[in-house]
């Protein structure tokens, strides 16, 4: 059996490079794709990334898209990097669709793709024992701006403690 095929959206790769653990995207999948527009969103896009930290890593596929028409189907609800994320992860049977934007994440399980969250990604590397602990990380990620509602905060440490090795 082959490698999963894993498809990345910009804000999980931009909050986990911000907070020193993209790495754990390599060690849960082994290589992931992102589509191009996705590259442009965090390269290109956002000020804050003062260099290309995406192409220093050999195991992030930058990927064009097949079918630019169907954009136009979510255009006018959703960024073009949630865009050709769902449409990659369609075109390549990804078995796993990274999303942090809840209504991409609608819209994706509406089409029937597999997905997970930078907060998921962190649950998962728990689980397999690349991190000890959640909270730290997810400390970090509300440091640099990302907004967990106080239930999700509890919701997310609760499950941390029932996914231990």
């Amino acid at each position: 059996m082959g490698s999963p095929i894993i498809v990345a959206n910009s804000t999980p790769l931009i909050l986990l490079e911000k907070i020193g653990r993209l790495d754990l995207l390599k060690h849960l999948y082994g290589e992931i794709a992102i589509p191009e527009a996705v590259y442009k969103e965090v390269i290109l896009d956002y000020p804050a990334n003062d260099k290309d930290f995406i192409t220093d890593y050999t195991w992030i596929d930058i990927i064009k898209i097949q079918n630019n028409q169907a954009k136009i189907l979510f255009a006018t609800s959703l960024h073009e990097g949630e865009v050709e994320t769902m449409m990659l992860a369609m075109e390549l049977s990804a078995d796993l669709c990274i999303l942090d934007d809840l209504l991409a994440r609608k819209y994706a399980r509406n089409i029937g793709l597999n997905i997970t969250g930078t907060l998921g990604i962190l649950l998962a590397a728990k689980g397999k024992g690349f991190i000890t602990d959640v909270k730290p990380e997810i400390d970090k990620l509300i440091q640099i701006g990302m907004y967990i509602s106080s239930d999700l905060y509890t919701s997310i440490l609760s499950s941390a403690k029932g996914n231990s090795n």
